[in-house]
């Protein structure tokens, strides 16, 4: 796995050792295209990496011009594969990391404590693992939340022939594409932006390794 574009293209990323099933990178061709998807949307973006596993959705962000990214996920394994890999990628990254377990209901106000008051997010990549049922569950908790500001992007990662709703709330499908096995479903959030947004965590809360 690398990076495939911006500041720190062509680095290498720690991946889980061979056999580990539970954390399932997104291979560098679905990036790839992903990115040039929504090229302009990531340059200033506040980014949100649920299910995080290696890091490498945040970290192509950072990559590519992000102001900051917060990395989620319930495993040690995984959040220590993240730091790893920004610690490749950046001398000191704008990042957080955070281990909650998503499957839970009240995951998203875990999160939302540990932010600065009515802190939104203009990107979020959900990347649940394959056919669990979580990527609908915790796109309508991201959407109860609010921490989405107007017009940011949603993009869920799932299996391609998984069903999931044109529109979640304030959450609405705008397109969806298909690589090998893989979909990807972009929602745009109509929801009101509450507050002034900003570019830095509480003390406690930024990584710099």
């Amino acid at each position: 796995m690398r990076i495939t574009g911006g500041t720190a293209k062509g680095r290498s990323l720690s991946a889980p050792k061979k056999g580990n099933r539970s954390i399932r990178p997104t291979s560098d061709r679905t990036r790839e295209a992903l990115f040039s998807i929504i090229a302009d949307c990531v340059p200033g973006s506040r980014v949100l990496d649920l299910y995080a596993g290696t890091g490498a959705l945040g970290i192509e962000s950072l990559s590519r011009g992000a102001d900051l990214a917060v990395f989620i996920d319930k495993s040690f394994q995984s959040l220590k594969i993240v730091q790893t890999n920004l610690t490749r990628c950046f001398a000191s990254p704008q990042a957080a990391l955070h281990k909650i377990n998503l499957t839970r209901t009240d995951a998203i106000k875990n999160l939302q404590r540990k932010l600065p008051d009515d802190f939104r997010f203009s990107l979020v990549f959900l990347d649940p693992p394959y056919e669990k049922k979580l990527a609908e569950m915790t796109l309508q908790m991201v959407d109860r939340a609010g921490i989405v500001q107007k017009n940011g992007l949603v993009i869920v990662e799932e299996r391609k022939n998984e069903q999931l709703p044109e529109q979640c709330g304030s959450l609405k499908l705008v397109d969806q594409r298909q690589y090998g096995e893989t979909g990807l479903w972009f929602y745009k959030s109509s929801g009101e932006t509450f507050g002034q947004h900003t570019s830095t965590f509480p003390a406690g809360q930024r990584l710099t390794p």
